[in-house]
Order: structure tokens, then sequence, then C-alpha cells
């Protein structure tokens, strides 16, 4: 993979903040959901999926993140739709190595590679993963 400028990470994230795609009520009923919030930041957001036969058929959220929650959960809807639950565990385990600043799968991030240099905004950490904990809370209720 390429290497992300600065310059296009901070694109990316405001991209994702100022105009998040999957930021929305789920489409129907059967979504799981987990809530989510922070003691630290404004981050109080629900996360929805919708699995079928152990994939994500449809990944949306919705409440109040700042820009950090927002843009890494609108980027993580995107990245688990399609997955089967393996696949999904396996994003998230690559997105946390990559937080923890441990190696890890670029290819299988996309955009989420905006969030490399989080690592070191210890207080950010908690933002970046809000959304990504709350999934890999619902895809292990799922099983």
């Amino acid at each position: 993979m390429f290497t992300l400028t600065n310059e296009m990470m901070r694109s990316i994230i405001m991209d994702h903040y100022a105009n998040p795609v999957h930021k929305h009520e789920p489409k129907n009923d059967g979504y799981a959901f987990v809530h989510m919030h922070s003691d630290n930041c404004i981050d109080d957001i629900n996360v929805y999926l919708d699995i079928k036969n152990d994939k994500v058929e449809d990944a949306c959220f919705t409440g109040i993140g700042c820009t950090i929650s927002t843009a890494s959960t609108d980027i993580m809807c995107e990245l688990l739709i399609g997955k089967n639950k393996e696949e999904a565990f396996y994003v998230i385990e690559q997105y946390n190595k990559m937080l923890r600043e441990e190696p890890f799968d670029q290819d299988a991030l996309e955009e989420a590679n905006a969030f490399v240099n989080t690592s070191k905004q210890a207080a950010r950490i908690r933002c970046a993963t809000i959304g990504w904990n709350a999934a890999k809370n619902l895809l292990g209720e799922n099983k």
C-alpha cells in the first residue's frame, strides 16, 4: 500500500466526519445494537449491525461523536459490510494492532489507515476505538 501523507489522513478523517455515509438509523428491524459512551469525550453512540448467516449485511450508527469517533466508526461500517464474522474480526484485529503500534495488515484497513498516528495521542485512542469495540461486542454476541 502507498503511504498516506498527513494531509491525506486529515482529509479522509474530515470527510467521514462531515459526511458520514453510515450515520443513520437502521434500515429495518433485526439489527443487533450496542450503546457506547465515553467519560472523556462527547462520544455517545449506538452501533448497529445486521448479521445474517454469519455475514455483516449492513452496519450503521447514530448519536453524537467527536471527529475521531465519528470518522472511525463510519469507516469501520464501510469495512465490515459484506464481511463474514471471521473477516470482520480480522479487520478489527488489524485496526487494534495498528493503534498499538504493532505490525498490521495495511491492505485490510483501507481508509482506516488514516488513524495510524492516533496512538501518539493517548487520549484519542478511546475515541478511535469506541465504534470498533461496539462492533466486536456485537459480533461476539451473534456467534
